[in-house]
Order: C-alpha cells, then sequence, then structure tokens
C-alpha cells in the first residue's frame, strides 16, 4: 500500500475524530510530579489520546504528553516548532497524519527532522457498524464541512439515501432488515475489512495480525469503526512500550482507567449483523453526553426522524456522500428504496 493511500485513511480517520467533539486529553506539570522516567509523546487524534493514557498508566515513571494533530498548528506554528519541542523528549509515537494540519508537511516530513519517530496504526474498523458514514465536504482538512447528525457526526447511509430517494422516516426505517443489509454487504465486510486493517498496520511497520485475532476473540473490538474499546488502545499502548525498551507494568487499562471513548458515541451493532459475529444486536443509539449528564439514547424511530429532519434543513448539496451516490446511481440498489417508498 502506497504512502498516500495510508495518508488518506489517516485523513479520513482524523475527519471522525474532530475537536470541536472529542475534548483533548492532555498531561499537566502537576500530574508528571516525581516522573524521573523516560519522557514520552504521543501525536496522533482521540485513539492516540488513549494510547498516552495507558503509557502513564502502565510506565508509571515517565511523564507522557500527548500532542493532538488537530491542534498542532496552533500549539506549534510550523512543522519545525514540533519537531524542536519533541526534541525534548526520549520517545516519540505518532500516527500518520496528512498535510494540512500544520504549516511544512505530514507525518513523512516530519519523520524526515525527527528520525526516532516511532509510528502506530489507527485502527478503523467498519465491519461491526457497517452503515457508518460521513456526509459533506472531506476533501480538504482546512476547510471540512461536515453535516451534523444526531450522533455527532456519524451518519447512517441508509437513513440519508432514504431521505434523497425520498422516503419518510417511517419507510425508511423498514430497509433494516435482514435481506437488505445482505444486499448492500453489510454481512460480507469481516474478510475485507480485516484486510485492510492490516493492510494499513502494516504499512507503518506495525502489524496487527495477531492482535485482531485477540481482539475478535473478546466479540466487537469497537465502539464506532473509528473508535477502538479500551483493550485495543491498552494493547497497542503495551506493544509500543515494549518494543522501545521501556518495561510497561502488567496492567489492564479498563481495569484502572475505564474506556474513556464508551463514555463518546456507541453505535449499536444491527441484529442482524451481530448474528453474523454470535453478538447480541440492537438499534440503540447512544450519544455523547455533557458532563456529568446521563446520555440521549436514540431508538431507531427516533433516531431516523432526526436525522431526516436535520437533512431537510440541509442544502442539498451540502449531503454529500460517495457510497449514497453510488448506491443511487446503481439500478438494483435504487429500486430498494422505490420499492420501500412504493409501499
Amino acid at each position: 500500500m502506497s504512502f498516500q493511500e495510508l495518508t488518506r485513511r489517516a485523513k479520513s480517520a482524523l475527519g471522525l475524530s474532530a475537536p470541536s467533539w472529542a475534548t483533548p486529553w492532555r498531561a499537566r506539570a502537576a500530574d508528571d510530579e516525581g516522573r524521573t522516567g523516560p519522557r514520552i509523546a504521543v501525536i496522533g487524534n482521540c485513539q492516540a489520546r488513549g494510547v498516552a493514557q495507558a503509557m502513564r498508566l502502565m510506565a508509571p515513571s515517565s511523564p507522557v504528553r500527548f500532542i493532538q494533530m488537530a491542534w498542532m498548528k496552533r500549539d506549534h506554528g510550523h512543522l519545525d516548532g514540533l519537531a524542536a519541542t519533541l526534541a525534548g523528549y526520549d520517545h516519540v509515537f505518532t500516527q500518520l497524519f496528512p498535510a494540512g494540519l500544520i504549516p511544512g508537511g505530514d507525518s513523512s516530513a516530519l519523520h524526515a527532522r525527527e528520525p526516532r519517530l516511532v509510528f502506530f496504526p489507527t485502527v478503523v474498523f467498519p465491519a461491526f457498524h457497517p452503515d457508518m458514514v460521513y456526509v459533506g465536504d472531506l476533501a480538504d482538512l482546512a476547510t471540512q464541512k461536515l453535516v451534523p447528525s444526531p450522533m455527532g457526526q456519524y451518519h447512517s447511509a441508509i437513513a440519508l439515501a432514504g431521505f434523497r430517494a425520498g422516503l419518510s422516516p417511517e419507510q425508511t426505517r423498514t430497509l433494516f432488515r435482514e435481506d437488505v443489509f445482505a444486499r448492500l454487504g453489510y454481512l460480507d465486510a469481516w474478510d475485507p475489512c480485516v484486510r485492510e486493517l492490516l493492510s494499513a498496520a502494516s504499512g507503518v511497520g506495525f502489524g496487527l495480525e495477531r492482535e485482531v485475532t485477540l481482539w475478535a476473540r473478546r466479540g466487537s473490538f469497537m465502539h464506532v469503526i473509528n473508535h477502538p474499546k479500551g483493550f485495543v488502545i491498552g494493547d497497542i499502548a503495551r506493544r509500543l512500550l515494549g518494543q522501545s525498551g521501556l518495561k510497561a507494568e502488567p496492567v489492564e487499562v479498563e481495569d484502572y482507567l475505564g474506556d474513556e471513548l464508551a463514555r463518546d458515541v456507541v453505535w449499536p451493532i444491527y441484529p442482524p449483523v451481530a448474528d453474523v459475529y454470535g453478538l447480541t444486536g440492537s438499534y440503540l443509539f447512544k450519544t455523547k453526553p455533557r458532563p456529568g449528564a446521563f446520555p440521549h439514547l436514540y431508538d431507531l424511530p427516533e433516531f431516523l426522524a432526526r436525522s431526516h429532519a436535520i437533512y431537510a434543513k440541509r442544502d442539498p448539496a451540502s449531503l454529500g456522500c460517495t457510497r449514497v451516490e453510488a448506491w443511487l446511481a446503481t439500478p438494483e440498489i435504487a429500486a430498494l428504496f422505490a420499492d420501500a417508498r412504493a409501499g
């Protein structure tokens, strides 16, 4: 896989972790009091924030700093400034990031300035949530314009396609069934998703063949397509520390820190999809709650009604989605939506 393709995937994953609804975790000076071990910096998105937290747990003598890639320009100005900051750390771990986030270049350009940089993969795995898509303009990170949904920035492709085909929320709801999912490829997503994840991980020199096998044995290992569960984050952090010669305490992240990304959006595994993997499925959508509040839970009818209401207020030209456009241009798939409209 080319570096350009890996960067494209990193860009896509970044778009699912926009800073407007993912509060950054940062190590404060007081948190590092008494930590005199090797200094660690971690660069990336919300997954990397979890990796940094896990490292602070597993390497209790080391100060750890998390650098949110979405704010690199604001905090460091230029890639040279970021490189100068990283010179003060003994170990630097980063996910891929594309050009446009900070003047001076992308993660490859940073690696040229800072050869000690160690890459780790962004875990994107849609098999459990194959209906999830973005809606809007993803072309330019600097001017990224994503359409909001009841679930932050995550949308249902079926919900959007139903709206664009002229279906009501009630008519769209009839499409959430096994035969439709099978026709859309939702029930056959495992193998291609595994291949893509392994290819992306191998491309940054961090093969995940063993880890994916272990994660799959625990059932679903994703909250949404780009938010892994806590044990996935912990495994990546532990391996990065070990491969860098740092001793990792033999503790489980969830036991000490919980699962941070579970506090964000949780997309359900639709029952026909869950049946394929021997899991429990539902149509209960969990939003990211305000601090101290219980999250709002949408059932399928409410989720579809609210999604359609959002779409109805938008300029139709803003409702771009490559997958939906391909569906509506394919006669046999467009017929599914036409049949639902006909009743």
